[in-house]
């Protein structure tokens, strides 16, 4: 059974994409026009464009929500393991067609030639944020991290591991290493949440991202580098289950993270201030990162921002207060939000 809060995702990005083609009084040259602009860009057929806009026009909204699996014809169904082993094929090389795609999967076994169906494979791309538009967002901001920038808060966030100094840590009061994990606004540079952490596993970029939804709602998309503490069964599930896409740098492509890894040197100013103060905890220490964070760098005019605005008052739509939906899968994600 399609989980009822997923299916509304799934017709809200389907409206979206027919939008254009909603306008009341478009002609037919201008209709066909925007049908091959929206098929280049979204990478669906004009058929699967029909699709959606005879299913809207006979139900509405209620008309683009995907059908339950029972309602679908059998040949349109995609197993499983065949979608995810079609999506690492994907990620493998993003220029890969869809055909092309079907193509390997018939040549190495996994499917039966004409088992799977090049629109349905088209739609689980969609759903799953695997779309030839997904992919050229994806590329762009690989390999044009400068240029590439997003107009609005929460459309896409980035994060970050940045290793941090010794401190006396646990009852033993030996000196350990501290790491900092950050989350960052494309859009305004703005730090949604950041603190040190005695360790270094899944767990504390789980926490910190908690912290950063809880404060400013839900991102269309999360972008991170190929660290392990980021490609984990929990964060897949997490984005999945929040409707978050996620994204993740090419591999040996520094230059896709080159914001928030502007944003680690900046830090460096801090950790030469904070070994002056030479603080005794860890609790201490991130005290000093916050009033640093609020002072020296959310307030501070950036110059990559429109008129120089600073990260906190950059122009662009508020943070939409969403909340953290429950239900995550672990502790990090239940806890109070106090």
């Amino acid at each position: 059974m399609i989980d009822p809060r997923k299916a509304e995702e799934i017709a809200v990005q389907r409206m979206q994409l027919l939008s254009p083609l909603l306008e009341e009084g478009l002609d037919e040259g201008k209709a066909k026009q925007l049908k091959a602009q929206i098929c280049e860009r979204s990478g669906f057929s004009d058929r699967t464009l029909r699709r959606y806009l005879s299913g809207y026009k006979a139900e509405g909204f209620a008309g683009l929500k995907p059908k339950e699996r029972g309602q679908r014809k059998s040949e349109e169904a995609i197993a499983s393991d065949i979608l995810e082993q079609a999506i690492l094929l994907r990620r493998e090389v993003p220029g890969r067609s869809v055909d092309q795609i079907i193509k390997i999967l018939e040549w190495e076994g996994r499917i039966q030639p004409g088992q799977v169906k090049r629109t349905t494979l088209q739609d689980r791309f969609m759903e799953r944020g695997y779309s030839a538009r997904h992919m050229k967002m994806y590329a762009e901001t690989g390999t044009a991290a400068r240029r590439f920038q997003q107009r609005h808060r929460n459309r896409l966030w980035h994060s970050d591991i940045k290793f941090g100094p010794y401190l006396p840590i646990g009852k033993d009061g030996a000196k350990r290493q501290v790491y900092l994990v950050t989350f960052f606004d494309d859009a305004t540079r703005f730090v949604l949440h950041g603190e040190f952490y005695p360790v270094l596993d899944q767990v504390i970029v789980e926490d910190c991202l908690r912290q950063a939804l809880q404060k400013y709602g839900l991102p269309e998309a999360v972008y991170f580098d190929n660290g392990s503490q980021y490609r984990t069964k929990w964060m897949a599930r997490t984005c999945a289950k929040l409707g978050i896409r996620l994204l993740f740098a090419k591999p040996y492509s520094p230059e896709a993270t080159g914001k928030i890894e502007r944003f680690n040197r900046v830090v460096d100013a801090f950790l030469n201030e904070a070994a002056l103060v030479k603080p005794k905890t860890l609790d201490e220490f991130n005290k000093l990162f916050h009033v640093w964070l609020d002072e020296c760098y959310q307030n501070k005019l950036h110059s990559a921002l429109e008129n120089n605005a600073s990260p906190e008052a950059a122009p662009s739509h508020c943070f939409a207060m969403l909340g953290f939906a429950q239900g995550c899968g672990c502790a990090a994600a239940t806890q109070s939000r106090g």
